[in-house]
């Protein structure tokens, strides 16, 4: 009977290191290797240059633009909100840090003790006082105790959270810089834009005026008989048209001047600028570097690169769950009845319990975080893949644009030479009886537009600068 007995407790005893075991056992899942090769060259350009090392004060030199970026990187709410986020993420660190330290807490307790007559405590106490000198002065509980708990970090689960949290920190910190990338490039193209749109204004008050001009000598030709009505109407509704987008181009200057306020967090205002340097602007050469500059340049890749690293901690972070963890817990203190005696040597109490815990029955709760951690990670791998092939493909989008654009200016700039050759020349040909007063108003239609969208050519122009400087990774140093 004896050795039915022991038997049992053996088998009892192995079949529980079994399921213990069997219990720590990870499933197996197949993780991503993220692809971070680049070409090795964009197009024809080696150059090891890179015009993202530039500062955004240095690259876009204009004084009062230099002021609205300034304005805005202190006052922008967005900005703000992400400054704040940072924070948020920096305390995180501080949480995950903390919980693989011991915690200590201290507590002390007091309180009296009366226990019922008709019990054996009660009995007791009514002993006691029947003879006061075989009995203490108190009855009661004083206590005064502190307690640790420590996980034991066997498996580095709670050192790789507190990584974790680091590189979701960092990450915040490149989100930062890369909304400030995109603030500065927003300011910029709202800026050229509304200095694009007082130049549009200046061409078409000017043509008000020629067309005003060239009403009035009509209406002289109606009076010596030498032009009709039509034509009259046919001037005066060209003009009529011209003032019209005049009122077209105000509001458009409204609403990007406003724009601007918005992004610098204040209530609408003028903004100072200088239109006239608008077609003198010199675009300096653009300096594209290496595309494996961009993995260190582009914020938004390195933002990827750290969530990245932190979704693949948070894999063994979730793996650990399936091992068993380690706990010490202990106390040391004081306790007694009188608390006279409370800190006499025999008055001390001490403990320490030593925990070992494995999951066994909730496992496919472990198993389903397990699983959505590995999911996080091929997703990260992903998200960080694609933003490294959009910022290639960004890079070589705008080195043609600043190529095509610029040679579409310089064509652009003869086509208005010949128009404006050709209104002197309508209009001399119409006042000679040599012309018809429907080539004078083809011609300056003609001219207006091609002045316009000359403007308009080359604020594409000033865009793909600024597109180029912020695909390259530039404007956040």
């Amino acid at each position: 009977m004896k050795i039915m007995k022991t038997n049992l407790i053996k088998n009892i005893f192995i079949s529980g290191l079994l399921l213990f075991l069997a219990s720590c056992k990870t499933p197996f899942i197949a993780a991503k290797i993220e692809n971070s090769t680049l070409p090795p060259k964009y197009l024809n350009s080696v150059d090891s240059l890179n015009s993202a090392s530039i500062s955004w004060r240095r690259y876009f030199s204009d004084p009062f633009l230099e002021a609205l970026i300034d304005t805005a990187l202190y006052h922008n709410q967005e900005l703000n909100i992400t400054l704040q986020e940072i924070e948020m993420s920096k305390n995180e660190v501080n949480v995950r840090k903390g919980e693989y330290l011991p915690f200590i807490n201290l507590g002390a307790g007091l309180g009296p003790d009366k226990a019922g007559k008709y019990t054996w405590d009660g009995f007791s106490e009514e002993d006691l006082k029947l003879s006061p000198n075989r009995g203490p002065k108190y009855i009661g509980d004083f206590i005064g105790v502190a307690n640790m708990t420590w996980e034991l970090d066997v498996w580095k689960k709670l050192r790789n959270s507190k990584k974790s949290a680091v590189m979701k920190y960092l990450a915040s910190i490149e989100s930062k810089n890369f909304l400030v990338t995109q603030l500065v490039g927003e300011i910029s193209s709202s800026y050229y834009e509304l200095l694009a749109l007082d130049n549009m204004s200046e061409i078409i008050n000017y043509n008000i005026k020629n067309q005003s001009n060239a009403l009035t000598t009509v209406k002289l030709q109606k009076e010596a008989a030498k032009a009709n009505q039509l034509a009259v109407n046919r001037f005066e509704a060209l003009l009529l048209h011209t003032k019209n987008l005049q009122y077209e181009i105000q509001q458009r200057i409204i609403e990007t001047e406003n724009k601007i306020n918005l992004l610098l967090g204040r209530f609408p205002q003028k903004i100072p600028r200088n239109s006239s340097l608008f077609n003198s602007i010199n675009l300096d050469t653009i300096n594209v570097g290496l595309p494996s500059q961009l993995l260190q340049n582009r914020p938004d890749i390195r933002m990827a690169e750290k969530e990245l690293a932190s979704s693949k901690l948070d894999v063994l972070v979730a793996k650990a769950n399936f091992l068993p963890s380690f706990k010490l817990s202990a106390g040391l203190g004081f306790q007694a009845f009188n608390p006279t005696v409370l800190l006499n040597p025999e008055s001390i109490l001490y403990n320490i319990v030593g925990d070992l815990t494995a999951p066994i029955i909730n496992r496919n709760a472990i198993k389903s975080l397990y699983y959505n951690a590995n999911l996080k990670q091929i997703q990260s791998a992903y998200q960080y893949e694609m933003k490294i092939l959009n910022a290639y493909v960004e890079v070589i989008n705008q080195m043609n644009g600043l190529q095509n654009f610029s040679e579409s200016v310089r064509i652009k700039q003869k086509e208005v030479e010949f128009l404006n050759q050709s209104i002197d020349i309508s209009n001399s040909l119409f006042l000679s009886a040599r012309a018809d007063y429907l080539e004078v108003l083809l011609t300056q239609r003609e001219a207006l537009e091609s002045k316009i969208e000359l403007v308009e050519t080359k604020l594409k122009q000033m865009m793909a600068k600024i597109n180029i400087y912020k695909a390259l990774g530039g404007g956040w140093k």
